[in-house]
């Protein structure tokens, strides 16, 4: 797999025509993607500009398994999956070897009211953005400010502070409206951790994994977490029979290609091993 840092084409060129190039495949597919983070947000809500190394999007739940198999065809390659990724299992990775990444998400963090909901809530009230000539559909000014907020929950102390720097340069209407908006996206615990606040939340299913972000956690109380805050039951099932399994996509990238059943299972019995170890330390398996 070629690295994109080794692409001919300047990032910021790149990260343009790679946004244009995803924004066309999925129209002419016929799904809906908002674009999101990067050069998308408007400067009122992420003053400190930094330079981004993806593109990303969130799509309408009906259409991933569609543009999964566009992307494919124009020459995209998974390079983690939604069960392989992060804690939240939110986005699926893609890479290209002109166009470099793309977080394709099908949830955001933070965000606890049904995906098919939260996109839509998002999309009824869209914006654009204009980019090499292809125009894209981004979320509103009060969308924006939201999902900076939930972002910087799992950043740095740095990004939590300039959000909530932003937050509380914003006129009391404005943070009127958008705290309405946090809460019809059920999106509260994740809203108070970036403004330091999430020991208000000691009661809630979310709170073990967002503390375990926040401060550092073994893997085994981490899973422990994610089990406890999954949004539903099957949810809650689905990642306790995962924990256990060897992450496949990781270890493709140490092993640099597709690993052999014995190496995946070599894998999984010595996360089985460390399991049982922090067990024995007292922790959560």
């Amino acid at each position: 797999m070629e690295s994109p840092e080794r692409s001919q084409i300047p990032l910021e060129v790149r990260l343009k025509l790679s946004r244009a190039a995803i924004e066309t495949i999925a129209r002419r597919a016929g799904i809906r993607l908002l674009h999101i983070k990067g050069d998308t947000v408007d400067p009122s809500i992420r003053p400190v500009s930094r330079p981004s190394s993806d593109v990303d999007a969130i799509i309408e739940p009906d259409g991933m398994r569609i543009l999964h198999w566009h992307l494919l065809q124009n020459g995209w390659k998974v390079h983690s999956t939604y069960l392989d990724g992060s804690p939240f299992g939110h986005a699926q990775t893609y890479h290209h070897p002109d166009w470099g990444y793309f977080d394709l998400h099908r949830r955001f963090p933070g965000i606890r009211i049904a995906d098919r909901q939260a996109f839509e809530l998002l999309w009824t009230d869209r914006s654009v953005h204009e980019n090499v000539g292809v125009t894209c559909a981004i979320p509103s000014l009060d969308c924006q400010a939201v999902l900076y907020m939930l972002n910087a929950a799992r950043g740095n102390p740095m990004r939590r502070d300039e959000a909530r720097a932003m937050w509380r340069a914003q006129n009391p209407e404005d943070r009127r409206r958008r705290r309405m908006l946090v809460s019809r996206l059920r999106a509260d615990v994740a809203f108070d951790v970036t403004m330091g606040e999430l020991e208000r939340h000691r009661r809630s299913r979310e709170y073990p994994l967002w503390r375990s972000i926040l401060h550092g956690s073994d893997r085994s109380t981490e899973w422990w977490a994610r089990v406890i805050g999954a949004r539903t039951p099957l949810e809650g099932v689905v990642t306790l029979l995962r924990a256990p399994l060897a992450n496949r996509s990781h270890l493709a990238h140490e092993l640099g290609r597709k690993p052999r059943a014995t190496e995946v299972m070599a894998a999984t019995v010595k996360r089985w091993g460390t399991g049982i170890r922090e067990l024995f330390r007292g922790r959560p398996i």
